[in-house]
């Protein structure tokens, strides 16, 4: 017998998958903002020759980029609180994981940048009697941002995806709304159907602005 579509079901928990989005969203642009913030701090320190600063800055980045963040996030919410004996709440638990996962990947980004830019345009400016500030701030970073956005924006579009991971945990993410619809409803393949037309939907458009400004950067070298 073949399946019967029905998505009038759907539609009367159409709020439920509406509250999801947005609290998707709501984890996407604050992981990105915090780990924005993460990947600075991180990423200038690894720029400093001191091994007591660079050490376990690559530790704390090796150990997030070798691991899946779904494990990450069991872990923090689970194990964490048995270790420090304190209660951390799930909303709590995610925006961290999220937030440290995609700075140590931002990090990257900044320090790759800015060590990409020729030495001989350091050499340059401090021969003009500028400080090492002045030319971080004049002269490098200018360079280094417009090799850094198309990373940055792809790398900010694979976090609206990683924000999915966050329902295991009971965060009331888009996903986790439709798998709550799809055991009240038993109609799983329309839930998930449409879950999957939501994060297409909100994902597409940026794909399409990341590959518009590096065609755009592409011209313009």
């Amino acid at each position: 017998m073949a399946y019967q579509w029905d998505f009038a079901p759907v539609l009367r928990y159409a709020p439920l998958l509406v509250r999801g989005a947005e609290i998707t969203l709501l984890y996407t642009f604050g992981s990105v903002t915090l780990g924005l913030i993460i990947g600075l701090l991180i990423g200038l320190g690894r720029l400093t020759r001191s091994a007591l600063v660079n050490a376990p800055l690559i530790a704390l980045t090796e150990i997030f980029r070798c691991t899946p963040l779904l494990v990450q996030i069991v872990w923090f919410y689970y194990a964490l609180p048995v270790l420090l004996h304190i209660q951390i709440p799930a909303d709590v638990a995610a925006m961290t994981v999220l937030s440290l996962y995609t700075g140590v990947f931002y990090a990257e980004i900044f320090r790759g940048g800015i060590v990409s830019i020729e030495r001989g345009q350091w050499d340059a400016a401090r021969a003009l009697g500028l400080s090492r500030w002045q030319v971080m701030r004049l002269v490098i970073l200018p360079q280094a941002v417009r090799r850094m956005i198309p990373p940055f924006v792809n790398q900010s579009v694979t976090q609206l995806k990683n924000t999915s991971l966050v329902s295991v945990i009971a965060v009331p993410d888009l996903l986790y709304q439709g798998t709550s619809i799809a055991e009240t409803t038993y109609r799983p393949l329309e839930l998930y159907t449409v879950v999957a037309v939501v994060y297409f939907a909100l994902l597409f458009p940026s794909t399409m602005a990341a590959q518009w400004y590096e065609r755009r950067l592409a011209r313009g070298r």
